[in-house]
């Protein structure tokens, strides 16, 4: 993979960087906007609010795209890298803290929302300036893998959950009044402790325009693909657990079938390893 100048800007990536930024923008807009018609008295202030789930939804989209289109371009930038970062402490930061934080948490005693909030929103950045850290140091390394869950996916399990249990619930207000708020803070705290684990995630950076699968993988991924559409208030939150849940599973799992899930390279594989013994 190049690296040029460092301030040098690459449009398509950037372009969906700055996508994932502006669904982030359109979310807090939301919540904001839900919060006036609440004390307005609307009738239609919830659906504004769960519209901000879906901006937050399509942030993680936009996020997943970005790199993809570096890497396809043979071309990843030092701008591109922190550009992503501060898209990301919106989107998947801001956003999904004070949407819980407006819909549920502000109703929790002695201010242990705000506490919960401002744990997920801080944890979240120092989250990235790890990776960014991590990733000066190494690029190749901290590109196969995450040390700890990443702060996209975070917000992705936050957001698919709460639209989950909003269908239960039915509207915010029946979500407020019962018992799933608190479990909605917990998984925030959670996530918060998880961001910073020593647990192993995989970026799944290696699945590209150019992966090449086998029919039967081919014909799995187009179905996940159809449920995903077709059942999306939930599909989500089984791609968000089933992807933390993994991380605590693939350390027992052989290295063959971690190569076959994560699309793995098994000739890059060997030249790390021969790089790492000469180092060693």
């Amino acid at each position: 993979m190049k690296t040029d100048d460092p301030a040098k800007i690459y449009l398509l990536p950037n372009l969906a960087t700055a996508g994932n930024l502006i669904c982030g923008f359109l979310a807090v807009l939301k919540i904001f906007e839900g919060t006036l018609q609440r004390q307005a008295g609307a009738e239609n202030w919830a659906r504004t609010y769960e519209s901000s789930l879906y901006f937050i939804l399509a942030a993680c989209i936009f996020d997943l795209l970005d790199g993809r289109l570096a890497r396809f371009g043979g071309r990843e930038s030092a701008f591109g890298r922190e550009f992503d970062s501060l898209a990301d402490i919106v989107s998947f930061g801001v956003a999904p803290a004070l949407l819980v934080f407006k819909i549920v948490l502000a109703g929790l005693p002695n201010r242990i929302g705000w506490i919960v909030a401002v744990l997920y929103l801080v944890c979240g950045a120092l989250r990235l300036a790890r990776f960014n850290v991590y990733a000066a140091i190494d690029s190749h390394t901290s590109s196969k893998e995450f040390t700890g869950f990443p702060i996209p996916a975070g917000a992705g399990l936050i957001s698919s959950i709460t639209l989950v249990i909003l269908h239960f619930y039915d509207s915010v207000p029946a979500l407020e009044a019962g018992y799933a708020k608190y479990a909605l803070a917990g998984l925030m705290v959670f996530l918060s402790w998880m961001m910073f684990s020593k647990v192993k995630y995989p970026s799944f950076k290696s699945v590209n325009w150019r992966t090449q699968h086998s029919i039967p993988k081919f014909i799995l991924v187009a179905v996940l693909l159809f449920l995903v559409i077709l059942y999306y208030k939930w599909m989500f939150a089984v791609i968000f657990i089933s992807y933390l849940l993994y991380g605590f599973f693939r350390p027992f799992l052989s290295h063959a079938w971690r190569r076959e899930i994560e699309e793995e390279d098994e000739a890059e594989d060997h030249a790390d390893g021969a790089a790492h013994h000469k180092k060693a």
